[in-house]
């Protein structure tokens, strides 16, 4: 009996381009990581109201000169920026630069110079995007510290780059309030994030 053999054809994908990333339709936000176009839909409320209650929090005590022990500055946060590294185009739900590091705001529409924090609201339809691709990016990139927060289970999971490898610095849940790093000066209660208060 004659033997088949079966040549396995290698379908060669194209690189995505930030020319495919711009022909994305609104509202989806677009991304490019690892040379895929990833399309991810406007997030629902839980999501929204996580981040703008972190990011107003952040914004109102660290969006600032140095200042003060309830608002002790010394950082640009930003909803939603536009990071380009190399042929990656991240877009997290929030971002910080030091302002020791980062001066002052660039006047473009993205970002090459990484942040010393990035923070993901994770959703269903993004979990696995942000934890298993966009992570490895950040790390590639030397982001100081990744936050993930998820509403859906009310957590937080702080991470800390340790020689290129993220480690659990810290890990929260529920409505407590947490002084998490690199903003651990100032304690948050996480109630807000839920809209519990």
């Amino acid at each position: 009996m004659p033997l088949c053999y079966h040549a396995a054809v290698a379908q060669v994908r194209k690189k995505a381009t930030y020319a495919d990333l711009v022909a994305v339709p609104e509202p989806l936000v677009a991304e490019i990581v690892a040379g895929e176009l990833y399309t991810s839909p406007r997030p629902a409320v839980p999501h929204t109201l996580a981040g703008s209650a972190i990011g107003s929090f952040l914004f109102d005590r660290f969006n600032r000169p140095t200042n003060g022990p309830d608002a002790p500055g010394g950082w640009w946060i930003l909803d939603e920026p536009e990071l380009h590294f190399g042929e990656d185009v991240l877009v997290p739900d929030l971002a910080g630069w030091r302002r020791a590091r980062m001066p002052s705001c660039p006047k473009t529409a993205a970002i090459t110079m990484p942040p010393d924090w990035a923070c993901e609201v994770v959703s269903p339809s993004t979990g696995a995007l942000d934890r298993a691709r966009k992570m490895p990016v950040y790390a590639r990139e030397h982001v100081g510290h990744l936050w993930i927060v998820d509403p859906v289970v009310r957590t937080l999971e702080v991470y800390r780059l340790d020689n290129g490898r993220w480690v659990v610095a810290a890990a929260y849940g529920g409505s407590e309030a947490v002084r998490a790093e690199p903003f651990e000066t100032v304690a948050v209660g996480m109630a807000r994030w839920w809209g519990e208060a």
